[in-house]
């Protein structure tokens, strides 16, 4: 995606985020699954396998996703763009908790911030900051 879309997307993401409370009730009736899922860790195949096995997030197929987005894999850019993306199409089916790895200090660990200023040379420095701001 352009930087520019990147970036809309986390203005948008940060906009949804700040209405919420910061502990979020997630209940389901017996005849409805949730998937919860953790640890992603810039694993796109990880993801991709989930959502194969159980479906796309939709109006009848709800996510708890526990943190641990980024970090150590190559993809952790994508893995937030798919699932901010799913936030906001459905945000009463799509729950995102904080991990420890959506933490500046951890991503200048694992290297999250080289990767996303590598992946747009321009524009890289505004979009981590934007990312930064919606953790």
């Amino acid at each position: 995606l352009h930087a520019r879309y990147v970036l809309n997307l986390l203005h948008e993401t940060r906009k949804h985020l700040k209405q919420l409370p910061n502990i979020s009730h997630v209940s389901t009736c017996y005849s409805e699954e949730i998937t919860v899922c953790g640890d992603l860790h810039g694993q796109l195949d990880d993801l991709f396998l989930i959502f194969y096995k159980n479906g796309l997030p939709s109006p009848s197929k709800s996510y708890v996703f526990n943190g641990d987005y980024v970090d150590r894999g190559k993809h952790s850019l994508e893995i937030l763009i798919i699932l901010f993306a799913f936030l906001l199409i459905y945000p009463k089916e799509v729950h995102l908790n904080r991990g420890n790895h959506e933490d500046h200090m951890v991503n200048l660990r694992y290297e999250l911030c080289v990767g996303l200023i590598a992946t747009s040379r321009v524009h890289g420095k505004k979009i981590l900051k934007m990312f930064q701001n919606v953790f």
